[in-house]
């Protein structure tokens, strides 16, 4: 009867694995704030996908990225990154921005 168990396990176990290793893991991008900008200004992207967006901020001071198509915001304090998760995105263009330097920290994301 132990040995049953055991193997019911092992069975239950190695479908688990089975499952998670067909589950894909999100795309990774990144933007970089420098000088009150966002580098690259235009980045294109999967549609489809869940993306995981790295903003890095190399700026001193902290910064906001902002999307109300994305229905996304974060702060990003100076000198440190932030992970904001997206997607799947419709084709489509999802515009940005800093909220603290809209003047200059403007872009957009183009879904294909």
């Amino acid at each position: 009867m132990q040995n049953r168990t055991y193997s019911g396990r092992l069975i239950a176990l190695s479908m688990l694995l089975m499952v998670g290793g067909s589950v894909s893991a999100a795309e990774t991008y990144t933007l970089v704030i420098r000088e009150h900008r966002f580098e690259p200004a235009e980045l294109e992207l999967p549609a489809g996908q869940k993306i995981k967006l790295i903003v890095k901020n190399e700026d001193p001071t902290p910064e906001e990225f902002e999307s109300h198509s994305l229905k996304r915001e974060k702060i990003i304090p100076g000198k440190s990154q932030a992970t904001v998760s997206i997607g799947p995105l419709d084709p489509g263009t999802y515009d940005f921005f800093g909220e603290f330097h809209e003047e200059s920290a403007k872009g957009r994301i183009v879904a294909k």
